[in-house]
């Protein structure tokens, strides 16, 4: 992609009411802009974050045998109090159009549990798990933080509909591993641990998914021994000790919540009427789970982590792009037009071999303004062409979170050697 093509255009200050790290560093390197409180619009480059975050998430969800679905974000009264909470959820986002109530979808069990009712008939229609990537609304008293605390937000949201608990501790355990390994794809799977939060309703407990983070909302409390972390909450039920080993040597730390999962039980397919014919002929009410991420909660998550004085720095499974091609300017003008023609023959090269490019091919903007921006961007590696690099016939190399690079003469090499650099950007 050609940067000059780009409509957005980065910012050298954002409103002093954006206090949070990862709503200044978005809104000024252009990947977000702000509608108002809570509400953001996706602009391309934060677009192709959000996607890369999305597509993860997706892809763990079908190994795990999810179905992707999409649901409704508009829903009718009636079937949120038919499970009691349309009195009793307080965030919910209500309206009335000829007559009639409807809610904003904040959450799906609603939806979801009669769709699979209308499907499953016997215990050989069990276990089933869906899930869907949706837009979610929550009519939040205070929205701040970013993309961390929204009111409209994007949500990986799965259930999974099984015979007897056995059946569903059983994909539980498999649900865990399976959100492991979305955390280490994304780069954050050092920091951040499964913590054990309040069941409500439905179970003794439910799990979080907290990261560490300096600035997080939520305060836990850790066990370097399991790597397990309780919710501030319930730490007093638990009398300032680890649920699976007792210990007392816990670490408190801030974190972001990034995901949970819950043994919703027969709390919805109660509610529905939602049962089955066992093998034996009785009739049995299904049990469900309930597992989500939030992908929008995430991109804030990892802008909060990943970040210097500069600018963003992506960790290379969701950045916008691989590679930020920098092509300088030069008051020479026949100076300027090889060095042009050169990045032009790069970008292609690169292009045609798979790789994902940036190409800063502005003639207007100063030379300090790219470097600006490709620190802000925080693209994983960072190629400049210029004049000396230009009689060299060479292309200066540097990674986003290394202070210094090096430079690489053009030839039929060059691809070889920035996949060996590239595979040691760590982040």
């Amino acid at each position: 992609m050609k940067q000059s093509k780009l409509f957005v255009k980065s910012r050298k200050e954002v409103q002093s009411e954006e206090t949070s790290i990862n709503a200044q560093l978005l809104l000024k390197a252009g990947f977000v802009d702000k509608l108002m409180a809570g509400v953001y619009t996706y602009l391309p480059l934060g677009l192709r974050v959000l996607d890369k975050i999305k597509n993860i998430v997706r892809e763990e969800m079908n190994k795990a045998g999810g179905q992707e679905i999409l649901m409704p974000a508009l829903t009718p009264k009636e079937i949120w109090v038919q499970t009691n909470r349309w009195e009793n959820f307080d965030a919910l986002f209500k309206l009335e159009s000829n007559n009639h109530e409807y809610a904003l979808g904040a959450t799906h069990e609603e939806v979801v549990t009669p769709l699979l009712q209308k499907f499953t008939f016997s215990y050989k229609d069990l276990p089933q798990a869906v899930y869907q990537i949706q837009t979610k609304f929550r009519n939040e008293a205070r929205s701040k933080s970013g993309l961390l605390r929204g009111r409209e937000f994007s949500m990986k949201d799965m259930y999974s509909f099984h015979t007897d608990e056995e059946d569903l501790n059983r994909y539980y355990a498999e649900m865990e591993k399976v959100y492991e390994k979305v955390w280490e794809r994304l780069g954050i799977g050092h920091i951040t641990v499964k913590t054990y939060a309040s069941g409500g309703a439905f179970s003794k407990y439910s799990h979080e998914y907290q990261t560490f983070a300096p600035v997080g909302e939520d305060l836990v409390y850790y066990c370097p021994k399991c790597k397990v972390a309780i919710n501030k909450e319930i730490i007093e039920d638990l009398e300032h000790a680890c649920p699976e080993c007792h210990g007392k040597d816990l670490e408190e730390k801030t974190s972001i919540e990034v995901g949970n999962i819950f043994k919703l039980m027969t709390k919805f397919s109660g509610a529905c009427n939602f049962n089955y014919t066992a093998a034996d002929g009785s009739v049995k009410p299904v049990i469900m789970g309930c597992y989500g991420i939030g992908p929008s909660r995430l991109m804030g998550t990892l802008a909060e982590i990943y970040n210097d004085a500069n600018g963003l720095i992506w960790p290379k499974a969701v950045a916008p792009f691989q590679i930020h091609l920098l092509s300088l300017g030069d008051r020479d003008e026949s100076v300027q037009n090889e060095i042009m023609s050169a990045a032009q023959k790069l970008y292609e090269q690169l292009t045609a071999a798979g790789w994902e490019v940036l190409w800063d091919d502005r003639v207007q903007a100063s030379n300090g303004e790219k470097f600006k921006d490709s620190d802000l961007f925080g693209i994983p590696l960072r190629l400049v062409l210029g004049k000396q690099s230009l009689q060299a016939q060479s292309v200066e190399v540097k990674l986003r979170n290394q202070e210094n690079g090096e430079s690489l003469p053009i030839s039929e090499d060059l691809e070889k050697k920035l996949k060996e650099i590239y595979n040691n950007y760590a982040v």
